[in-house]
């Protein structure tokens, strides 16, 4: 579709036709070089030429034509084209060359010739019949003209065409007669009529006054004759009246005096359209994107008009250059030298501007400007649509163009204008406008077609992960087709592009950015892609800037960062904090309903512990699973939320459990041994009843079901095990994930112990050592405590000795060895032991009054913690006899005390004492406190010994030093 553009000249004739236009400019141009000569004009009729002997007076006429314009003439209308050299004028716009008119005629002679004598070879063409054919004037009026010109300079001798009102003199030439028939004659008429009020009365050189009666009367007079135009060839008084008004306002001057120059035809912009058909004739008839090779001579002819027309050089090349762009436009800009050379010549209109100082010049300019910035910057502001790889050579034409016109407009704003912007920033700007305009043009486009094939196709990627891709490609392609050509204007072209694009992504993403309430997939796609995209759009601009003065901090400063890392960050973050959080609810719930049944499973460890285990699996499967770059920053905090539920959970598995000293018997205060007191001859059947009683009591407390009992301890302690296994199992599952993902980084996480389940592994083994001590403490001082604590040497040390006791343990130590788990069977047993030695010395040194040992009792106790060892060997069986030394060691130094006497017994107290307590307590000992552990030169231990040997002097020393009672 071919674009009609609006004249800047507006329309100054609108009763006239541009047929009619044309046929008067025509006129004017015969006339103008008409009168450039000194001789008179000799007129050929259109019979003589076409006559037989046309050759030769035509040849011969054309050569007294010549020889009246003298030797060096100037060019002519009768100067022939058989030679013409390369246009200068066509060289300087930087057209192509194309084959001249002459050339071109010469082929069609020869064709004719060789198709026989049907028609005759026509004679060498002149540059006025080339200028006649290119402005499509008919023969007739052709000679019209001639022979009317002839007349007139007959009639006026001496007189130059420029002291002539053409149309008028054209007007009165000829009667109804010289016409083939009268409408032509009404058309010759009316036209010249049209053109005089055009000239005279629309658009007049000077100003007309309201109360100018001769204006008004031409008016009054150019209408009735339109109205009538035969009438004035039969009113001899109209004419002379017509003449008369029409030579008053054409001799009209500044200074009021009359001027020797007629002015019908300068008045703007009514000249100017002349001007614009005068020009048009440059181009060819048969090819309109071509200007013809002869255009040097036409234009030298058109010249000869300027003085008739008003015109100069400023005028001419604004004018030319106008007719160049609107032909670029008029033949669907088919081809581009012809806006190259508007651009050209728009250079020389920014010279002829800074000099011209005239109120109609600068008005046209800006017209003529403003229309070709109109149409042209319509398709730079959507440059993206307007050309390709196919056409990119167009756009510099473009761009030369607008950026000409731009700075020629801005030369005619005020001073200080200029004074704040340059020329260079003023086509900065606007060049700045075309990028940003197109790109969001073409951003919107784009969206809008992704956003329709996305509905269309139910495409699996989002919209905004396509249209991230899109704007890529579109950088590639800006960047290597685009930029090149603008950055001639603008030194940060790509980094403007970018930084647009940048924008309008921006505004898409924060808009979806604040819809995300949890992070999905399509949410991860969106932010990778997008932070893809600004990584690529950064650097772009870097790279764009290098050699830019501020090193393009103007561009980057336009991008503010996406910041989808950090958005990624947040979501992964909320992500984590939804996932530990869900755990930590599920542990809490589901240790409420935990029972530690051994009976659970084969494994004899809690249920919920594989459930725990196996939601920690997922959540790092998922975790790895999902779409991010950044798992070296973020796992550590998942491992840690993760760790800190774990860590619940071991706090969890042991919390009411106890601790050992729950389980530890209070002492009870100290007291002297009676000899032969009642207590001693108490009945030993009635004892053992007692004893059997207490015992009863205790049995079924193995199987118990309580969320405490023993068996019930061994799961926990199981399920601390279980978890102290599989941790390390999900440390290297997580590395295993990691190097997967991010190989990268796995192994300075890895050396970091920021994948490790710290927190979790040490409650295990927290949990696993207050565990297996309560255990311990549990079945020696509570579950057997009748066997221990209430009958071990009580009343007769020889009938109340361990064996019951052993008996039950070993049952126990059975029991215990078949719960718990091979890998902390050892602790379990070995913390038995650790409490049983316990107990037994807790029973020699504080097992109260109803308990007293003689010398000669030293020996059942050595036999009976001997009997307790070997249980725990089990011959080689059980626990390392190394082990045993160790935990025995304690008990082995305290019997040695119970084979002393007395009296070293008391002497040995009264020197640790003074050793102890010093000088002060030779008379009489402070009582010693009770130590953290037992020792046999410890004051506390020794007289615990003293306490309870069954002896007169030991009785007596108690009673004297402390006074302490025979019973509680």
């Amino acid at each position: 579709m071919v674009d009609r553009l609006p004249s800047p000249f507006g329309d100054p004739a609108p009763t006239l036709s541009d047929a009619e236009l044309r046929e008067t400019a025509y006129e004017l141009l015969v006339a103008a070089c008409r009168s450039s000569g000194s001789r008179p004009l000799t007129y050929i009729s259109q019979s003589e030429r076409s006559s037989a002997g046309a050759g030769a007076a035509g040849a011969a006429a054309a050569a007294a034509a010549a020889a009246a314009q003298g030797p060096a003439a100037a060019p002519s209308l009768q100067r022939s084209l058989t030679s013409t050299a390369a246009s200068k004028v066509k060289k300087a716009l930087g057209l192509k060359r194309t084959e001249t008119v002459s050339q071109r005629r010469g082929g069609d002679a020869a064709a004719a010739a060789a198709a026989g004598s049907q028609g005759r070879a026509k004679r060498p063409v002149t540059v006025g019949e080339m200028v006649r054919v290119q402005m499509k004037v008919s023969e007739q009026v052709d000679s019209k003209v001639r022979r009317a010109l002839l007349r007139v300079a007959a009639g006026q001798l001496g007189r130059r065409m420029e002291s002539v009102v053409l149309p008028l003199e054209l007007l009165q030439q000829y009667k109804l007669s010289d016409f083939r028939n009268p409408q032509e004659y009404e058309a010759w008429q009316r036209r010249h009529l049209k053109v005089l009020e055009a000239g005279l009365l629309l658009h007049p050189h000077l100003p007309l006054s309201k109360t100018d009666t001769t204006s008004q009367r031409l008016r009054k007079l150019i209408r009735a004759a339109l109205e009538n135009p035969r009438e004035s060839e039969r009113n001899g008084e109209a004419v002379q009246l017509l003449r008369s008004n029409v030579m008053s306002l054409a001799c009209r001057s500044f200074d009021g005096s009359a001027s020797e120059t007629c002015h019908w035809a300068d008045g703007f912009p009514f000249n100017l359209r002349l001007y614009q058909l005068l020009l048009e004739a440059c181009f060819d008839i048969n090819d309109e994107t071509s200007m013809i090779e002869e255009v040097d001579e036409v234009l030298e002819l058109i010249k000869k008009t300027w003085v008739i027309l008003g015109m100069n050089q400023a005028l001419h090349n604004l004018c030319f250059a106008w007719v160049l762009f609107l032909r670029f436009v008029a033949t669907g800009q088919a081809e581009n030298d012809l806006l190259f050379a508007a651009g050209n010549l728009l250079m020389e209109v920014e010279s002829d501007a800074k000099q011209m100082n005239d109120e109609n010049y600068s008005m046209v300019l800006s017209s003529t400007l403003n229309s070709i910035l109109n149409w042209a910057e319509k398709r730079l502001l959507a440059y993206h649509d307007t050309f390709h790889s196919g056409n990119i050579d167009v756009m510099q034409s473009f761009m030369l163009l607008c950026v000409s016109s731009v700075r020629i407009l801005a030369e005619g704003t005020s001073h200080e204008h200029r004074r704040k912007k340059n020329d260079t920033d003023v086509a900065c700007d606007r060049v700045e406008a075309y990028i940003r305009s197109s790109l969001r043009m073409v951003y919107s486009q784009k969206k809008e077609k992704i956003r329709k094939i996305c509905k269309s196709q139910h495409n699996a990627l989002p919209f905004l992960s396509i249209l991230a891709q899109d704007i890529r490609e579109l950088v590639v392609n800006e960047k290597e087709l685009f930029s090149p050509i603008l950055k001639r204007w603008h030194p940060l072209a790509a980094g403007v592009a970018v930084a647009t694009l940048h924008s309008c992504y921006g505004n898409d993403l924060n808009r979806f950015i604040s819809g995300i309430e949890e992070l999905t997939p399509e949410a991860m796609q969106v932010l990778i892609a997008a932070d893809k995209l600004e990584k690529d759009l950064v650097q772009v601009a870097v790279e764009d800037s290098v050699d830019s003065e501020d090193g393009g901090k103007s561009i980057i400063q336009e991008m503010p960062p996406f910041e989808a890392e950090s958005v990624i960050t947040n979501l992964v973050m909320s992500w984590i904090k939804t996932r530990v959080d869900r755990l930590g609810e599920w542990v809490d719930r589901n240790l409420q309903q935990e029972v530690w049944s051994p009976n659970a499973n084969k494994e004899q460890f809690a249920p919920s512990a594989v459930e725990v285990l196996r939601i920690v699996d997922e959540t790092l499967e998922a975790f790895f699973l999902l779409p991010i770059p950044m798992y070296q920053s973020l796992l550590p905090q998942l491992i840690s939320g993760l760790d800190g539920c774990l860590q619940q959970y071991m706090l969890k598995v042991k919390t009411g459990c106890g601790t050992k000293n729950k389980f530890i018997p209070a002492m009870p205060a100290l007291t002297r041994c009676t000899t032969g007191s009642k207590y001693n001859r108490v009945s030993k059947k009635k004892e053992k009843e007692i004893i059997a009683q207490r015992r009863k009591s205790q049995v079924g407390i193995t199987n118990g079901d309580d969320f405490f009992g023993v068996p019930q301890l061994c799961v926990r302690v199981n399920t601390l095990q279980h978890f102290r296994t599989q941790l390390e199992v999900l440390s290297k599952k997580t590395l295993m994930y990691l190097k997967s993902s991010d190989p990268a980084h796995a192994d300075a996480i890895a050396d970091g112990k920021r994948i490790r389940f710290e927190l979790s592994a040490a409650a295990c083994v927290e949990g696993i050592q207050q565990l297996c001590e309560t255990i311990a403490y549990k079945v020696i001082f509570h579950n057997l405590s009748h066997g221990l604590w209430d009958a071990l040497y009580v009343g007769d040390v020889a009938s109340s000795r361990i064996e019951p006791f052993l008996q039950d343990l070993e049952q126990y130590l059975e029991t215990l060895s078949s719960l718990v788990h091979d890998r902390v069977r050892t602790r379990v047993i070995t913390d038995v032991m650790r409490a049983s030695f316990e107990g037994f010395l807790l029973v020699l040194l504080a097992g109260g009054p109803c308990r007293a040992f003689s010398l000669e009792d030293s020996q059942i106790v050595d036999e009976d913690f001997k009997l307790l060892e070997e249980l725990f060997w089990s011959n080689g069986d059980g626990l390392p006899a190394d082990l045993i030394d160790k935990f025995s060691a304690t008990v082995k130094n305290i019997l040695p005390l119970f084979h002393a006497n007395t009296e070293s017994l008391i002497m040995r107290f009264k020197q640790i004492s003074q050793e102890t307590y010093g000088s002060s307590a030779k008379s009489k000992p402070p009582l010693p406190p009770t130590p953290s552990q037992w020792s046999p030169n410890e004051p506390n231990t020794i007289l615990r010994v003293l306490c309870y040997r069954n002896d007169q002097s030991a009785t007596k020393f108690l009673k004297k030093t402390y006074s302490f009672p025979k019973k509680l």
